[in-house]
């Protein structure tokens, strides 16, 4: 890739400054040439209007011969013809009578303004003496090209010098660019090449390189992320399943042993055991296939009023409630409905009072409120219960992470995977004069 972007930014630079470069050359050149002209067509004018005053008016050539002598000190040749054609006066290095400045002078005593020729190394001006209709003699000038060519020269010397140098700042800027592109997506093959090799905590460097990089980089990082969580995520919960399958298996196999062995009098309370067990085994393969549900769960929000809902669920936990003497209630205030998928808060609440109702001992109170607060939904399960530690608390969240539950200890891994997948956050945290709260902030429901 970083040759490609290479030889095509080389490649437009080199266009571009060929467009401007040689139409700027050839510009210059004709401007010098024009320039070149015009100085010697001056300087022929010079000696004309001073042959005018000896041709015309018959006075001496003193004028003449001094414009003719300074013409010869500047470096050219020029000669003064009369109105026949023969030299009047010339410079040291006459205008030999060529078959070339013959046609000059014929051309100019005819009253036409011939071009002035460039050939051989010299520009010959031509200039009337006298009115240009009716001359009475012609000057001509013939002046050496040498310092036009070496201003050419140097004009396109300077040309090819910026354009080289236009090339080479545009092949460094193009090499660093295609780095600056080419470096982070390197990185980013290579990590991805590490990952697929199974090492899962590789990440891609998030520096240098374009913002669609970087944001690429960022993203593939984020799925980086989410799948070493993944992946770990599923690890644990075989080693999670095993660990907690392994003790009542133990347990069944045990009691079917002794079953096996026992006499009829000892039969139904070991079957009874046996049959507690499988009890706890569905409790647990329950509890985690609830928690697999929960994960792969991707909410489509709808509008869930919280007050209504917590109060339906108080209702329906109610009766078990006052069966344990535990004094059950709801307080929630109306508020704007909160963006849940369908049905995930009647399982958040649930499991919550059912922890709580398990928690808490005869005579204990539960209160669930509800209210807004900035731009959430605030839910509360408040128990004056026993409490957690704070170190319980930091585990509650994970499968089997209160080994003292009475249940499969997966409620609450329940009820964070269901509030974090629809955008909300759950937190715990102590009740004022002991117990334990569970706070969820969930996230208004806005019409698209």
């Amino acid at each position: 890739m970083t040759r490609r972007i290479v030889l095509a930014l080389l490649t437009l630079t080199v266009l571009v400054i060929a467009a401007a470069a040689v139409p700027l050359g050839f510009a210059i050149t004709d401007r010098e040439h024009l320039a070149f002209r015009d100085k010697a067509q001056a300087a022929a004018r010079v000696i004309a209007s001073s042959a005018e005053e000896h041709l015309s008016d018959r006075e001496p050539t003193t004028a003449m011969d001094a414009a003719l002598a300074e013409a010869a000190k500047a470096g050219d040749c020029a000669a003064v013809y009369d109105a026949g054609g023969r030299v009047a006066a010339a410079t040291p290095c006459l205008v030999a009578r060529s078959g070339e400045v013959a046609d000059l002078v014929g051309e100019t005593l005819t009253g036409r303004e011939p071009e002035p020729p460039e050939k051989h190394g010299r520009l010959l001006a031509a200039e009337p003496v006298g009115s240009f209709r009716q001359p009475v003699g012609v000057v001509v000038l013939a002046r050496s090209t040498d310092s036009l060519d070496t201003r050419i020269t140097i004009a396109w010397a300077w040309i090819g010098l910026v354009a080289a140098a236009g090339v080479a700042a545009s092949a460094l800027v193009s090499v660093r660019l295609a780095r600056w592109v080419g470096r982070p997506l390197t990185t980013l093959d290579t990590t991805a090449r590490s990952l697929g090799e199974g090492r899962l905590g590789e990440r891609a460097a998030v520096v240098g390189g374009p913002p669609e990089v970087r944001r690429l980089t960022a993203t593939f990082n984020t799925m980086a992320a989410r799948t070493e969580a993944l992946i770990h995520g599923h690890r644990t919960v075989v080693a999670d399943v095993s660990h907690q399958l392994r003790t009542p298996l133990a347990a069944l196999r045990l009691r079917l042993d002794l079953l096996a062995t026992a006499g009829p009098e000892n039969a139904p309370e070991l079957l009874a055991s046996a049959q507690e067990e499988v009890a706890r085994l569905s409790r647990l393969v329950d509890g985690l296939l609830a928690v697999a549900r929960a994960e792969q769960a991707v909410p489509t929000p709808v509008a869930v009023h919280v007050d209504e809902v917590a109060t339906d669920r108080v209702a329906v936990w109610e009766p078990l409630a006052q069966e344990r003497g535990i004094h059950l209630t709801a307080r929630c205030r109306p508020a704007p409905p909160a963006a849940l998928g369908p049905d995930h808060l009647e399982q958040v609440l649930d499991n919550l009072l059912a922890n709580a109702l398990d928690a808490v001992p005869n005579g204990a109170t539960i209160t669930v409120d509800s209210c807004q607060v900035a731009d959430r939904i605030r839910l509360r399960v408040v128990d004056d219960g026993p409490g957690m530690t704070s170190e319980a608390r930091e585990k509650a969240f994970h499968r089997f992470g209160n080994p003292k539950a009475r249940g499969s200890g997966l409620g609450l891994a329940i009820v964070h995977r269901l509030v974090t997948a629809n955008g909300g956050g759950i937190r715990l945290e102590d009740t004022p004069g002991g117990g334990l709260t569970a706070v969820l902030d969930l996230p208004l429901f806005r019409d698209r």
